[in-house]
């Protein structure tokens, strides 16, 4: 599943693509990926100019001139490539869109993702958009926000991580580094964190991130041109790694169950509290 670094890696690439492109057509094969009619997206979008792309966490923004964006999401995995004329199309796609100058871009979602078109007047009622936090790559997210963020929170530290009304972007993946970097067990109470701890936690979240979107993302996910990221297995600090010693004191990493998902944990560099 793309998370923040991928995202963030694709919207560059598709910015520097597509901006200031007019759509020219729209092919959809799975209108649940809409949140509109077939026929009302395609005849809303059509003759629309690109602009600019962005992302906030998981969700990539594609503003739309006049007056719309069209909300992306890849959801637990897909394939989001970039097409010129002479290149051969995707044997499978739900979506494709295509530019006056017949470039584009096909969408192959592996289970479910969304494809959302939305007034820029009405952005902020999107419901699934609404209420996402800052982003950790994002100017707002500053040391003083992530501790508004963490105030009175009496969840387990990786829940608050992973809720994306906190803040944005981080999954499953990523959050089992950042708290090994951040020498925090995910089932600490947030609440009950420290003033250095929660420096501690805020830069591991901006050290592991950076980290992995200069790698060009995990090396399971592609971009924007099809290519895979060079963030391997061999990157990870303690996450997958159940049974390889602790990089820093050599104790077996182990898997143990926080909640609804799994946590890898130095069980001597992260004590629970």
């Amino acid at each position: 599943m793309p998370e923040l670094p991928e995202i963030t890696i694709i919207a560059r690439q598709m910015n520097k693509e597509i901006s200031g492109k007019r759509i020219a057509d729209v092919d959809v094969k799975q209108p649940k990926n809409l949140n509109m009619s077939v026929s009302e997206f395609v005849k809303t979008v059509k003759g629309k100019r690109a602009d600019r792309v962005s992302s906030k966490g998981k969700w990539l923004f594609i503003k739309l001139n006049p007056g719309y964006f069209m909300l992306i999401n890849l959801g637990m995995g897909a394939e989001l490539l970039y097409f010129n004329p002479d290149q051969r199309l995707p044997e499978k796609y739900q979506f494709k869109l295509t530019f006056s100058d017949e470039t584009g871009f096909t969408i192959h979602f592996w289970w479910f993702g969304y494809v959302h078109l939305v007034r820029e007047k009405n952005l902020d009622k999107h419901k699934l958009t609404k209420k996402l936090g800052v982003s950790p790559t994002e100017k707002e997210f500053t040391l003083q926000y992530f501790k508004k963020v963490l105030t009175k929170k009496k969840a387990r530290i990786k829940s608050v991580l992973l809720d994306q009304k906190n803040t944005a972007g981080i999954g499953n993946v990523y959050a089992q580094d950042i708290l090994f970097e951040a020498r925090l067990h995910p089932s600490q109470k947030a609440s009950t964190l420290s003033e250095k701890e929660i420096g501690s936690l805020y830069n591991a979240i901006r050290n592991i991130l950076n980290h992995s979107i200069q790698l060009g993302g995990l090396a399971y996910e592609t971009d924007f041109y099809g290519k895979k990221g060079k963030f391997t297995a061999e990157e990870f600090l303690i996450g997958y790694k159940t049974g390889k010693p602790c990089p820093v004191c050599n104790t077996a990493i182990e898997k143990i169950k926080t909640g609804s998902t799994s946590s890898y944990v130095c069980p001597k560099c992260q004590k629970l509290k």
